[in-house]
């Protein structure tokens, strides 16, 4: 997923994306053990796209509170 669609997104749905994403890459880990994945670069997209997810979820709290709306 590309960084200007997640900017778009809700931090509640960068969020549920992170999780997702997570889950996704735990499953992916376990095939690739097991075997069973034949596509392992697509263990590093999900990486990477989760590495994304939470830099724009970072920026947005450094943005909050240096705005002061940290209650």
């Amino acid at each position: 997923m590309k960084a200007t669609e997640l900017r778009q997104k809700t931090v509640e749905e960068l969020k549920a994306l992170s999780k997702e994403s997570r889950e996704n890459l735990f499953q992916l880990r376990f095939k690739h053990y097991t075997g069973q994945l034949e596509k392992t670069a697509e263990m590093r997209a999900v990486r990477r796209d989760i590495a994304r997810i939470e830099t724009i979820i970072r920026e947005r709290e450094l943005a909050q509170t240096a705005t002061g709306d940290d209650r």
